[in-house]
Order: structure tokens, then C-alpha cells, then sequence
């Protein structure tokens, strides 16, 4: 990513948003904070949005794109069948360790109401409808165990999007959040899902993630 002061002045905002409604939550931020933080005035982030909604919806349409983005590109690089199963876990933990924002923008759209729920839901819908598809075709091929498609992709993304953000549970049972850790957990974490699934003897191949990844603060 090119130095933030190189690039454009809407995308600056929005990225300074989300950070700010994916932790501190869109009805505690202000238009204030966020020029603030960008070091100009109120005035300069309305003549690019013209209302903290109008920069909400930006930042829900920009994120939603990124992870769509992301999982199609992991998904075209992938092989067929427990190949794509894989890329789609790894995409969705990496974008829970190293853009926890935008996952938590997601969980802040249900207290936002219906309106912004339903928006979120609507761009990602083909994404879920596909990754439902693939489940459901490896059950029908009967290499992971019947069960509700949906109901299994909601367990699938709760479990693995938990994991990697959740740095508070990992240390209460012990465990140092940091690189290492990361790793370890990353390894186990998909070992279970596939044990989950039906797909125990299955071996894992899980890439190291770089020494800078750790956990979100």
C-alpha cells in the first residue's frame, strides 16, 4: 500500500472510518474524531461525504468489496474440491488478524439496524451463496459430512474468525498472543475444522505467516 499521504483524500477518510466504526462503533465516533485524525477539518470530510451515513455506506461498500475481492482471488488460485475449502479459511483468518476492522465493522451492522444489516448482507450475499455452493457440493460428493450447508459456514466463520481476533481468550487459557502463538494456533485451529467436517485424516498444509503478523491489540 503507497504512504497514506500519496493516496487519495477519499480513501484516507474511508480508511480512518472504518478503523474507527469497526472498534469504537459508528454512533461513538464522531466527524471530528476522524478529521482529527486525519489532521483536517470537519468541513474537508464533508465535502467528500456529505454525512457520517453517506462515509458509512463508502466504508461498507469499500469493505465489502476488499473481502469479496480477497476470497475471489484465493478461490481462482485454488484447485478444485477441499482446495478451495482451504483458501477460503486461510482468507478469512488472515483478514480477521490483520484487518480486524473490517470484520468488526460487519458485527457493528447488526446494531445498526435492519437498514445497514441488510446492506452488508446484500454485497456479501454472492459470496456466502458461493461458499454455501461449495460446501454443499463436497457433501454431495461425500467428501466432508452432510449437514446444513449455511449452518456449517456459520460455524466454520464464527470458529476461525474467534480465533484470530479473540487475543483476550488467548491469553486467559495461557498462551502469549505474538507471532508464534499465531502460527500454532493457525495450525490447530485448521486441524479442527477439517476434524469438524469429516475430514480428520486429512493432512493440512498451512503456510507460516510472516514475523510481523501477531495478534490485534
Amino acid at each position: 500500500m503507497p504512504p497514506a499521504t500519496t493516496r487519495p483524500t477519499a480513501d484516507r477518510i474511508a480508511d480512518v472510518a472504518l478503523a474507527a466504526f469497526g472498534t469504537r462503533g459508528f454512533e461513538a465516533t464522531s466527524l471530528d474524531a476522524i478529521a482529527g485524525e486525519l489532521g483536517m477539518t470537519k468541513q474537508a470530510v464533508l465535502y467528500w461525504f456529505p454525512s457520517k451515513v453517506a462515509l458509512l455506506e463508502a466504508v461498507i461498500e469499500r469493505s465489502a468489496d476488499e473481502l469479496r475481492e480477497a476470497l475471489e482471488a484465493a478461490l481462482a488460485r485454488s484447485p478444485q474440491g477441499l482446495g478451495r475449502f482451504d483458501a477460503v479459511m486461510r482468507t478469512v483468518f488472515r483478514f480477521a488478524v490483520r484487518r480486524p476492522q473490517l470484520l468488526g465493522l460487519v458485527r457493528e451492522a447488526g446494531r445498526l439496524g435492519p437498514e445497514v444489516a441488510a446492506d452488508i448482507g446484500t454485497r456479501l450475499e454472492p459470496l456466502v451463496d458461493r461458499a454455501v455452493g461449495l460446501l454443499a457440493a463436497e457433501m454431495a460428493a461425500g467428501t466432508i459430512r452432510k449437514a446444513d450447508p449455511r449452518l456449517t459456514l456459520l460455524f466454520l466463520y464464527a470458529t476461525v474468525v474467534g480465533v484470530a481476533t479473540e487475543a483476550e481468550a488467548v491469553r486467559a487459557v495461557g498462551l502469549t498472543p505474538g507471532p508464534t502463538t499465531l502460527a500454532r494456533m493457525r495450525r490447530e485451529l485448521f486441524t479442527f475444522v477439517r476434524a469438524a467436517v469429516g475430514l480428520s485424516g486429512v493432512s493440512v498444509e498451512v503456510p507460516a505467516p510472516r514475523s510481523s503478523t501477531s495478534y490485534p491489540n
